[in-house]
């Protein structure tokens, strides 16, 4: 979402790391710069005013001039400021709340409210919550009938009575949970292409009569400013404590998400990143200035693979790398494995450094080349992908003619895959060509995160492997 953002700001820090001393000029330069760039990526006007005179403030400060590392002082700055516009609040729902709690869903149509209610509702579950859904929206056709769907595929509960009064559904819902012992009613409302006073008036009667503790205004990101007046409008209207940013794996420029707490003055709870239900995010806005400035995003990289990653199945494939034993079969499971973790160019954007080498490339990753790997492994015996030196050239015409290939794709497979080989091989024992011993090998019995948590035996080093 951010990828042109971020490529124009990592630009102006790159020519500002290039100076051995900056000047006003320098700075007004690269201010301007980062301007124009925010305001293209369909920042409000008002928000980039304020932020480019907070920045400038500090960065023509004498002492962020004459230090030794003033570059660094002014990507500091602006690493401070991005971080303000997104608040110091934290995403999720909110830490009080009666028992069963309410969370009521607020939008436009099309928004993707019924679709983040079945996202929220798995969510919570992982939490070990016990959610209840219900959908109020008794107007657009099959509405209903799509949240039981959403509410099958997530196996959670969905409340389902026969009356078509918003109202009375959403007060049933909230009597079965507590009937029931569910601990949290998610209460999926009905939306309008625009806002009017009839959707304002039910919104507000569903309200009075379940009493929620949090009101979250799901905004598709893709429509940009339109979205954030929406919201503050929904906001002035009804009252919303937190905003659901949806399709943030699109190709939208981010302005909404770098303006909503400023203009609506309420904090970003929740970021959908992908079509699956698994794809609902708590909002870190230290992660997402992170990847802005391409400086990666570790932790959320290492929460994406142990949620990837069977426990089992990391210890074992650690054990394999320790005796040499790796086979196109544990590859082709580590590249299944690397897909569940979302979009290949998402992925990469994570790892430190990797953020800007992957904009170099004219194209983005190829997700389909990975599908031709596969499926070139998958045409292959079980014998031939325990061990790969009997497959001779009879064998590869065979597995081409399977995979919907060529010959010249399963020969570049196979030598690829012996290389990687070699270097694992020469990683585990601790040294690289031209690098000495210095090389580490991997941890015994898994590794501690930021923090000291003790993460996974295996961690996401079987992933890291293949790579």
């Amino acid at each position: 979402m951010f990828e042109s953002l971020s490529a124009r700001i990592q630009d102006v820090f790159k020519s500002l790391r290039g100076e051995v001393r900056l000047t006003p000029e320098h700075v007004e330069t690269a201010l301007r710069e980062i301007r124009l760039a925010l305001l293209e990526a369909d920042v409000n006007f008002k928000v980039v005013k304020a932020f480019i005179d907070r920045v400038r403030d500090q960065a023509m400060d004498q002492a962020v001039l004459k230090s030794l590392s003033p570059g660094q002082q002014v990507i500091k700055i602006v690493r401070d400021e991005l971080l303000a516009l997104f608040g110091d609040a934290k995403g999720g729902l909110r830490k009080d709340g009666p028992s069963p709690r309410v969370v009521l869903l607020l939008g436009l149509q099309g928004s993707g409210k019924t679709t983040t209610s079945g996202k929220l509702a798995k969510w919570l579950a992982k939490q070990g919550r016990h959610p209840l859904m219900v959908s109020t929206d008794v107007r657009r056709p099959a509405a209903i009938h799509q949240l039981a769907i959403v509410g099958e595929q997530a196996d959670v509960k969905v409340y389902e009575p026969e009356t078509m009064d918003p109202v009375a559904r959403a007060s049933g819902a909230l009597a079965e949970a507590k009937a029931k012992g569910f601990d949290t009613v998610i209460v999926d409302t009905a939306g309008r292409l625009h806002i009017d006073d009839e959707l304002m008036d039910e919104l507000q009667a569903i309200k009075a009569a379940v009493r929620p503790s949090d009101l979250l205004y799901v905004a598709d990101a893709m429509t940009g400013q339109d979205a954030i007046k929406s919201a503050g409008e929904f906001n002035h209207r009804v009252g919303v404590t937190g905003v659901v940013l949806t399709k943030l794996d699109g190709d939208a420029r981010g302005g909404a998400a770098l303006s909503v707490v400023s203009v609506v003055g309420v904090p970003i709870a929740f970021v959908g990143s992908g079509e699956r239900l698994e794809d609902l995010e708590l909002f870190h806005p230290d992660r997402i200035v992170s990847r802005m400035l391409g400086m990666g995003d570790v932790l959320s990289l290492i929460e994406k693979a142990e949620q990837a990653i069977d426990e089992d199945e990391a210890v074992r494939l650690e054990e394999k790398l320790r005796k040499n034993d790796f086979t196109l079969d544990d590859f082709r499971k580590q590249l299944k494995t690397l897909r569940r973790m979302g979009p290949l160019e998402s992925v990469l954007g994570m790892i430190p450094g990797l953020g800007s080498l992957k904009q170099l490339a004219d194209n983005k990753p190829d997700e389909k080349q990975m599908g031709r790997v596969e499926a070139i492994i998958g045409s292959m015996t079980p014998d031939e992908r325990r061990n790969d030196k009997i497959i001779n050239g009879s064998r590869r015409k065979r597995i081409a003619k399977g995979s919907g290939t060529t010959v010249e794709e399963v020969n570049r497979l196979l030598k690829q895959f012996t290389e990687m080989r070699k270097v694992l091989q020469m990683m585990n024992q601790g040294g690289l060509p031209g690098m000495g011993k210095g090389f580490p090998k991997m941890p015994q019995g898994g590794f501690a995160a930021p923090g000291g948590k003790k993460r996974k035996k295996g961690g996401p080093w079987g992933l890291i492997k293949t790579r």
